[in-house]
């Protein structure tokens, strides 16, 4: 039996006393996520310490930005993030900033859960998603959103990331 069959997941609002916890989790998921598509020596600068900085930025954003977390036994596993569109030419109000889960965690609902707890049914919104991660695809799909034909190149972390937006 899988240890996190019957676990129970909290899915809430982010807090500021969070933002230790979502950079070491930031952090993980990136390496996760990002090894094949950026450099290690790129990586080894994704330090816990600078993204719990970005997180403390983001804690402090309005109503209009909705950020959520999911929580097993006390600890951040994942989290997520909306709010109003970056792009001046976007094709919804609405931007979905990140999916981000633990690998461990994935294919268990709770990534559904944490895009529940920051966008409304149907509501507009787009994204942008790197091109080479075709882990996600699928996902956002099953949310109806879909490649529109936009694609930009995107600083990451002193590297270029070629990304593209899905939108429904």
């Amino acid at each position: 039996m899988s240890p996190h069959m019957h676990t129970e997941v909290l899915i809430r609002p982010v807090r500021d006393v969070d933002v230790e916890a979502l950079g070491r989790v930031h952090a993980k998921v990136w390496h996760e996520t990002y090894d094949q598509l950026i450099s290690s020596a790129t990586l080894e600068n994704v330090s816990p310490r600078r993204l719990a900085e970005l997180w403390t930025h983001y804690t402090a954003l309005g109503p209009e930005y909705r950020m959520a977390a999911a929580l097993v036994d006390g600890e951040i596993i994942g989290f997520a993030g909306s709010g109003p569109a970056r792009d001046a030419d976007a094709p919804a109000p609405r931007e979905l900033y990140f999916v981000y889960l633990l690998d461990s965690w994935h294919r268990k609902g709770i990534g559904r859960a944490l895009f529940d707890a920051v966008v409304e049914p149907d509501e507009p919104l787009y994204l942008w998603l790197a091109e080479r991660y075709p882990g996600a695809r699928d996902f956002y799909e099953k949310r109806n959103l879909r490649l529109d034909g936009a694609r930009r190149e995107e600083p990451f972390l002193g590297e270029i990331l070629t990304e593209v937006r899905y939108s429904r």
